[in-house]
């Protein structure tokens, strides 16, 4: 049987994606302010199932870490030393062929504290040293500009996101760096999965729980404050850099019903409904009616200023990018029933999917119908910036790693890819995740490992941080140089 020759439109962007706080390391140099990112503790002897409950980000956890100048117990201030490394991994993606790779730029190395007049000068001539390499390697910045991580100072001062003037001092990072990088970047993001601010408050939102009474007040606040953010990033990124796109970035958590039971459907719909939400505000420009109800039936009164609503209305995003892993499945009665995790949420077990080492559902056709409920939603491009599998690898006694699960992952993948793009959806590009192996967001261990390089470092910071080529690491390359499968 011929294999079918699927090949992506010219100009497609293949490349792959890492987060300045899960791989720069270098948390306190080159006057560096202390971020939400260097909270995150690895906790040893802690099952995958447990992990979540076991690392809250409660009032005691942060002043002992705020107090702790060491980084053994929280590898995101180690990452894998991209911050002096850089070259090298971006040889290596030069390598691979990439023509784009997603990076963020680190709050807290533009302005430590947040809300200081002048930049910090070292934070922004080291982002130029990485755009000029990156071009030098002929791969294109894809620019994130808060990716969970802001300065404590403004959790601890402000509130986090919770407070309007947490707004003025983002933009004025924004305008910062849109000014510095205008020949150098061309496509940014705003808010990586900006709707993730309703799972963990903290890590999206800077809000600590036990500093509000009401959460749910705190966290809606918040997230308006981000969506009014996102717009008016867009209005300064169009009025200083020419010939600039910028995007939203969503979680994508389509959502399956357990059966055609019409209660299991109406389950099904709602939680589609809802992860449609903060694209909705973001692409259309105001907040969906549907919202409405929910907000009256959880009390929640979102605070607004005059012009909110017009800002929103008149800087709508330019495309959408968002993280695909897994779909998920909701019934309206789930007790007793086996469940799964996910990325950053769980839901019911769905029967007819594998699931990855960390327990993930593995489902490459709900990719294509993530790709056309979106396009058909919206008719804007679509960037998928997030997508891999996290999986235990081995390095061989030749030092090899072969992961051809990794490569069959992909493979299924870019084919479901290739379908709604037959099917009419604008595709922009494919950044995979992590394009290196990196310190994981949910349980900051290193053994959860994405990359098509591996880097030999375990989770508890050993390691010599020698990087290596993975088998999928060449099938890649011949990917993107075929431009496609």
């Amino acid at each position: 049987m011929t294999e079918i020759k699927r090949t992506f439109p010219e100009g497609f962007l293949w490349g792959g994606a890492v987060a300045a706080n899960q791989v720069e390391g270098a948390w306190n140099v080159d006057g560096k302010g202390i971020s939400t990112a260097d909270m995150a503790i690895y906790k040893r002897n802690v099952s995958k199932s447990d992990y979540k409950k076991h690392n809250s980000m409660t009032e005691e956890h942060i002043q002992k870490a705020m107090q702790d100048t060491s980084d053994h117990d929280y590898p995101k201030r180690q990452g894998i030393d991209f911050y002096h490394r850089y070259p090298e991994d971006l040889a290596l993606f030069g390598e691979m062929g990439f023509k784009t790779l997603r990076v963020s730029i680190a709050w807290t190395r533009i302005f430590p504290n947040g809300d200081e007049d002048k930049p910090n000068e070292a934070g922004l001539q080291f982002y130029d040293r990485l755009f000029d390499e990156m071009h030098k390697n002929g791969i294109e910045p894809l620019v994130t500009l808060s990716h969970y991580e802001m300065p404590m100072y403004l959790v601890n001062h402000y509130g986090g996101w919770t407070q309007r003037k947490v707004v003025d001092f983002f933009i004025h990072f924004c305008k910062t760096v849109f000014t510095r990088y205008k020949n150098k970047v061309k496509h940014w993001i705003t808010f990586n999965e900006i709707d993730s601010i309703v799972r963990h408050p903290f890590t999206s939102g800077g809000i600590i729980p036990e500093r509000f009474e009401n959460v749910e007040q705190a966290v809606y606040q918040g997230l308006h404050h981000q969506f009014v953010a996102s717009a008016l990033a867009v209005k300064y990124c169009h009025e200083i850099v020419p010939g600039s796109k910028i995007g939203c970035m969503l979680t994508r958590l389509t959502t399956y019903p357990h059966t055609c039971n019409p209660q299991d459907m109406l389950a099904a719909f709602k939680a589609n409904q809802f992860n449609y939400f903060f694209t909705d505000v973001q692409v259309r420009g105001a907040y969906p009616h549907y919202m409405k109800r929910f907000f009256h039936e959880k009390g929640i009164v979102i605070e607004k200023l005059e012009s909110d609503d017009e800002i929103l209305k008149t800087h709508p995003v330019d495309f959408i990018s968002f993280s695909y892993y897994m779909s998920l499945v909701a019934s309206a009665d789930s007790e007793g029933m086996e469940k799964v995790s996910g990325n950053t949420i769980g839901g019911v077990k769905n029967p007819y999917l594998e699931t990855s080492d960390w327990g993930w559902q593995v489902d490459p056709v709900g990719l294509r119908l993530s790709l056309n409920e979106l396009y058909s939603r919206y008719e804007v491009p679509l960037f998928i910036v997030e997508n891999g599998l996290g999986a235990y690898d081995k390095v061989e006694e030749d030092g090899s790693i072969q992961d051809d699960y990794r490569i069959d992952y992909f493979r299924a993948h870019f084919e479901q890819m290739h379908e709604a793009i037959l099917d009419g959806v604008e595709l922009m590009g494919y950044t995979s995740w992590g394009a290196i192996d990196l310190v994981s967001y949910s349980s900051s261990e290193m053994e959860k490992r994405y990359g098509f390089i591996y880097v030999d470092k375990d989770n508890d910071g050993n390691g010599t941080l020698e990087r290596k080529r993975k088998k999928s690491f060449y099938w890649y390359k011949d990917v993107i140089s075929n431009n496609g499968l």
